[in-house]
């Protein structure tokens, strides 16, 4: 049925949202900006500089490389203490079936994924990362998935999707694929996905992936 499993990384594979978010709230307070985590959440799934445009927009004064100093420095010591895996990573891996290919789809660049890969411990599983550096239209645009998919070797409607953004549910909709989204911080509309379930190996019995 499916030729290759693709998952997003942040708030997908590993629990790095809610590191973000408290990085993001300590980063515009040390500026003097208060912010409500809500206006964060409208960040989650997306790639920098489509979150630079949001956040102008809602503070224009603020000073963006300072902001991305504070909050990269405070974000990079959270996963240097060490990363949780979503429920059910491990599991899922060991279950789902041998020959079916295996990516990673991630608004991340390219060396902080890798990075937050290793320290999670997911490097074997994953010889095959798709990176917002390797793309010209991040999420939600279909362009990560399709090159996914294009790199694989397989046909994008025969890719089984693991979001839990609605950027990124979006992203693997548009591209043909079957998606599962797993709400991680934010709950999921749904209209963007196939299957909304409450953990991964939920979401891949309810695709029929187990």
């Amino acid at each position: 049925m499916y030729d290759a499993v693709l998952f997003d990384l942040d708030g997908t594979l590993i629990d790095t949202e809610s590191l973000s978010m408290a990085a993001g709230l300590q980063a515009f307070a040390s500026l003097g900006y208060a912010v409500e985590v809500a206006f964060l959440h409208r960040l989650i799934g997306i790639d920098q500089p489509t979150s630079a445009g949001i956040i102008r927009a809602h503070v224009p004064d603020i000073d963006l490389v300072a902001l991305n100093a504070h909050w990269n420095q405070g974000f990079r010591t959270g996963v240097d203490r060490g990363l949780n895996l979503k429920l059910g990573v491990h599991e899922l891996l060991a279950a789902a079936p041998g020959h079916i290919h295996r990516a990673v789809v991630t608004s991340s660049g390219r060396e902080d994924a890798h990075h937050k890969i290793g320290v999670a411990g997911l490097r074997a599983a994953f010889p095959t990362v798709v990176t917002v550096d390797d793309v010209t239209r991040a999420k939600p645009d279909p362009e990560p998935y399709l090159l996914a998919a294009r790199l694989l070797g397989v046909s994008p409607a025969r890719c089984l999707v693991f979001e839990d953004s609605e950027a990124g549910a979006e992203a693997a909709h548009r591209a043909g694929c079957v998606v599962v989204q797993v709400p991680d911080v934010v709950q999921a509309s749904g209209r963007w996905a196939h299957h909304v379930a409450p953990d991964l190996m939920a979401g891949a019995r309810r695709a029929g992936l187990l």
